[in-house]
């Protein structure tokens, strides 16, 4: 089969770009389609040369390519995959509304549907600062397009697969279409396990308001005795700079290698954002870290909370501060049921060669479903063709010299 993949955008190396990584692994004669292209690590991408759309050639497309959001479905509406049998996207916004025909496969992973159009709507505009006022009304109109095109565009795929059960469940609220769940892939032997912690907490995350990097800062600061460790950078790097007390140390944006360090050595990881499914927790289990998590969204499926058999981390139910110091205080007390190795295997089950086997049996699924009609009408012109030949049933056979 002659195999194109689609993916939104490539501009920094992230979860969607991992899962790209191994989607390529498993096509790597698949040609490679994204609206732009300004990966700078080339090894994700298999040294492959990308089809662009003309986004790419835009003013100020490298650093504020979401401003172009309103061409974005115009523009991957220009990729011609007319030559293509099967077109896989990965995607959380744009790529699935790729053009496709009748007689062309489309499967489509689904990292979450479009939910700034959708659920999330009024959260991203109260963040933003677009509640009231005419750029207010023009945000409102664009995401009201955007959410017709996108329902629009889901008419078009084949299969689904979603990145976790929490992002399943949104694409049966969004598109009234069940999803297959196939995990996203970790890569697990980057990370070696540790079972010597010392005494610090660590976050990682981008300075985001949904990230609630905030609370856990409003925690720590509440209790002066526990030392907590933050990671990474974004527009609250400022905010959250200053409201930090003298336990509380925000080392910015740090390299991968650097990262991993901190992860191996932290007593826990503390993670209070909402997502549908995020990476790290997944991470720090694989150094044998347990997480301390608020308990929504894609943790749900990646962390085995205490009371259950080999748990791996503990939940809080409210995202306060308070919520996160009893669930911190829990930890604490039960530490000891959790185990390095428990965390290391629980984190073994995402694996990419896990992935890997996962992705491409739902390709399989998809592909005999959807072909099974043809191999029926096919077995049934065969049938015709021997009765022609040879008699209709119950008649007796041609004599033969």
């Amino acid at each position: 089969m002659k195999v194109a993949i689609v993916h939104d955008w490539l501009v920094a190396p992230g979860g969607a770009e991992k899962v790209l990584e191994q989607i390529i692994e498993c096509f790597p004669d698949a040609d490679l389609f994204s609206l732009v292209d300004f990966l700078e690590d080339r090894a994700l991408l298999a040294n492959k040369a990308v089809t662009t759309s003309f986004i790419q050639r835009l003013p100020f497309a490298r650093s504020r390519y979401r401003m172009y959001l309103p061409l974005m479905p115009l523009a991957v509406a220009q990729f011609d995959l007319s030559s293509y049998d099967l077109i896989i996207t990965n995607s959380s916004s744009i790529a699935k509304g790729v053009p496709v025909g009748p007689d062309q496969k489309h499967i489509s992973y689904v990292h979450a549907p479009m939910s700034y159009v959708g659920d999330l709507q009024h959260q991203y505009l109260r963040e933003a600062n677009l509640l009231r006022g005419p750029k207010s009304w023009a945000a409102r109109a664009l995401f009201h397009y955007l959410r017709g095109w996108d329902a629009d565009a889901t008419n078009g795929v084949d299969h689904l697969i979603a990145n976790s059960q929490s992002v399943a469940r949104r694409v049966m609220k969004a598109y009234r279409r069940d999803a297959a769940v196939v995990p996203p892939p970790l890569d697990v032997d980057r990370f070696e396990l540790r079972v010597c912690k010392e005494d610090f907490y660590l976050a990682v995350s981008r300075m985001e308001p949904h990230e609630r990097i905030d609370l856990i800062v409003d925690a720590f600061n509440a209790t002066p005795q526990r030392k907590l460790i933050v990671i990474g950078d974004g527009p609250r790097m400022a905010a959250i700079r200053a409201k930090a007390a003298a336990n509380v140390t925000i080392l910015g944006a740090q390299p991968r290698d650097v990262l991993k360090d901190y992860l191996q050595r932290a007593r826990a990881f503390v993670f209070a954002a909402e997502e549908d499914f995020s990476i790290v927790p997944l991470e720090a289990q694989a150094c044998g870290t347990p997480v301390i998590a608020f308990g929504r969204g894609g943790v749900l499926e990646t962390v085995v909370p205490v009371g259950d058999r080999q748990p791996t981390g503990v939940f809080f139910a409210r995202q306060t501060a308070v919520a996160l110091l009893e669930a911190i205080d829990r930890f604490e007390r039960l530490q000891k049921y959790i185990t390095a190795a428990a965390c290391r295997a629980n984190a073994e089950r995402f694996s990419a060669a896990v992935f890997r086997r996962a992705f491409m049996a739902e390709v399989t699924r998809a592909i005999c479903a959807t072909d099974l009609p043809e191999r029926i009408a096919a077995m049934g012109r065969g049938d015709h063709e021997l009765a022609a030949q040879h008699g209709s049933p119950g008649e007796a056979p041609p004599k033969r010299d």
